[in-house]
């Protein structure tokens, strides 16, 4: 594409050389700028793009996007926000690629993983071609890719979604974090669903508060189209047990549908029975009622079964097509995950990194554990820290006991967030033990027949943050080992 064709979608902007020439990429990473890109100079923690400009000129850029002066003897493109000109830019680039399929991005605290790959599983069954994008990995079809956050940048997206169309998807089913909302990652993304989970205490060390971190996930909403097409529909589907939902409802432009479980509403399950061997329940929607019966587990996962079905029944499949997946799932990876080795007590080893989700995991259990159980508990470095005394004290108080352990540190000291942690813990019910590892074996070697172990707070995460270096760790290999040893 030509760069004053590219231009074009730009409403201001100012340009020092009349020149124009093809633009063959956009990059924001120097190292990938060669002949004929556009490198767009962002400013983040680290480093700052407007440094490299000289470098990128000398490799061959055709042009550079910038906020401030850069001296090099290309085309410089002046303007007043590099990253919501690059959303543009991106955008037009590829061809608004995700104007080309059916978009569904989820947000919340806790279930984005679940519900995207429950919604993403159901139109796969359903014969249509899909895309997805999340916390475990990116797919293309059957093609996996890794992906460095819950929610790329800008750039990275709508080239995933141009891939996306090269290969004919048909639907992409995206997670969208609160930092990805605040940050504007997902400018430029047409989503025709957007689907709200919940909200709980979490990543107040970047939004500062609630009230915060409750505006970032209403962006989704508000930034759905303000049009009614029949052909191009766009809808919202709100948790009604959540009060951040009424909120959400005003903000969006697009129609509403609601889920819930407590409350009245559009899609709804009553009559919730909970076991050690899956979760039944009836439920009811705008086009009939059903009995249910999932093999998950759980009331979070009936919530995560009703989104889903909600944003599937909206995108035009069949009822009773969608309950037919939804009902042989077993779980996603790292989500409520059984670690099976031949013992005769349970291991769970779960994401909950958040105190709602703990909560809700350890009431779950408590709803068919015959044994005692115990808690594996950690949290994060250089993250929330008012979270840490709360999670310890869930853990201690729903659980027969706990153990404190490290998750991933990072640059913090890992004694000093588990003395954190023990503030909120009361005294007798639980040890610290720093070494993850060793907890685990430590748990796994006092277990007893029928006693469960939840090791928490890093579910399908293969990897451990020890200062600035990373790790492979891996919760449910290191619990299968434990069992094997302590068999032997």
């Amino acid at each position: 594409m030509e760069l004053k064709e590219l231009l074009t979608y730009l409403v201001n902007y100012k340009m020092d050389i009349e020149a124009n020439p093809e633009i063959t990429s956009i990059e924001m990473d120097s190292r990938k700028a060669g002949k004929g890109c556009l490198f767009v100079c962002m400013e983040g923690l680290m480093f700052d793009g407007h440094d490299f400009a000289k470098t990128v000129a000398n490799n061959g850029a055709a042009a550079i996007l910038a906020e401030k002066d850069v001296d090099v003897n290309i085309p410089v493109i002046r303007v007043k926000n590099s990253k919501k000109a690059l959303a543009v830019l991106a955008d037009a680039f590829y061809g608004h690629p995700s104007q080309k399929m059916h978009l569904i991005g989820i947000t919340g605290t806790n279930g984005k993983t679940t519900t995207s790959h429950l919604i993403e599983k159901v139109f796969r069954d359903a014969g249509k071609s899909t895309g997805m994008i999340g916390t475990i990995e990116m797919r293309i079809k059957d093609r996996k890719y890794k992906v460095a956050n819950t929610t790329p940048d800008s750039l990275f997206l709508q080239n995933a979604f141009y891939e996306m169309t090269k290969e004919k998807v048909d639907v992409a089913v995206m997670e969208v974090s609160s930092h990805a909302l605040d940050q504007g990652r997902v400018w430029g993304c047409d989503f025709n669903i957007a689907v709200f989970t919940n909200l709980t205490q979490d990543h107040l060390d970047y939004h500062k508060n609630m009230e915060e971190y409750q505006f970032a996930k209403s962006l989704l909403f508000s930034q759905m189209g303000n049009v009614y097409q029949k052909s191009d529909r766009k809808v919202a589907v709100l948790n009604n047990d959540d009060p951040a939902s009424k909120i959400f409802e005003r903000v969006t432009a697009a129609q509403v549908i609601s889920y819930g479980i407590d409350n009245d509403s559009d899609i709804r399950a009553t009559n919730i029975t909970i076991g050690s061997q899956g979760t039944t329940f009836t439920l009811t929607t705008p086009v009939g009622t059903r009995e249910v019966t999932l093999e998950l587990i759980g009331k979070f996962s009936v919530y995560n079964v009703l989104a889903a079905t909600s944003a599937c029944l909206l995108s035009g499949l069949d009822l009773d097509q969608i309950l037919s997946t939804l009902q042989e799932v077993t779980g996603v990876p790292g989500r409520f995950e059984p670690v099976i080795a031949g013992q005769d007590f349970t291991v769970i080893v779960d994401y909950s990194h958040t105190p709602d989700s703990l909560e809700n995991v350890l009431r779950t259990i408590k709803e068919f554990a015959t044994g005692k159980i115990t808690a594996i508990v950690g949290c994060g470095g250089d993250r929330d820290k008012t979270k840490r005394p709360i999670m310890a004290g869930i853990a201690a108080n729903l659980a027969d006991s706990a153990i404190f352990t490290s998750d991933n540190p990072r640059t913090e000291d890992p004694l000093q967030i588990l003395k954190d942690m023990e503030e909120g813990a009361d005294e007798g019910n639980y040890v610290t033990i720093p070494d993850r590892k060793k907890a685990i074996e430590y748990a796994v070697g006092l277990a007893k027949t029928d006693d469960v172990i939840l090791i928490a707070g890093k579910g399908h995460e293969t990897y451990q943050i020890i200062g600035k270096d990373v790790f492979e760790f891996d919760d449910r290999v290191v619990a299968k080992e434990a069992i094997e040893a302590v068999k032997k």
